[in-house]
């Protein structure tokens, strides 16, 4: 009988308390509210340095073409695809396909570019997708 007695003691001593319960979701709220900025902060950050790597690796494309072509494509999909079946085109120069920027938009192309007519304007819209938005090149990576 005693020891049927100290078993239920100690099956109704056991567990948490709703104080304790209380106080450790209460702490883990905390803990969250002081982290989740942190992380949201550094996923923009992530997604404009990848926006960064595509327009470099675009570029890279871009002057692969020119040397090939002898001037640069009318529309980005000169890249992936042969314009008008030119002899000397040796793509696609972007293995992969043309990339959508980090935030699903596509990139920005213009030839002649608005700064130098000789050249071009590659550029992603950034999160907002327009383009009287902020581009990647206002923004900064620890925003």
């Amino acid at each position: 009988m005693k020891s049927e007695r100290r078993a239920m003691q100690r099956a109704a001593q056991a567990g948490f308390t709703l104080i304790e319960i209380l106080l450790v979701v209460a702490i883990i709220g905390i803990l969250a509210a002081l982290a989740a900025p942190k992380l949201t902060g550094k996923a923009k950050g992530a997604k404009i340095t990848a926006a960064k790597v595509d327009i470099d690796a675009i570029g890279t494309a871009l002057d692969m073409y020119e040397l090939d072509m002898g001037a640069f494509p009318g529309t980005l999909q000169g890249l992936v695809n042969n314009p008008g079946g030119g002899e000397n085109w040796n793509g696609p120069y972007l293995k992969k396909g043309m990339p959508k920027d980090p935030w699903k938009h596509d990139y920005i192309y213009r030839f002649p570019g608005s700064r130098d007519p000789n050249g071009y304007d590659l550029k992603s819209m950034g999160p907002d997708g327009a383009e009287s938005g902020d581009d990647i090149s206002n923004l900064q990576e620890s925003e």
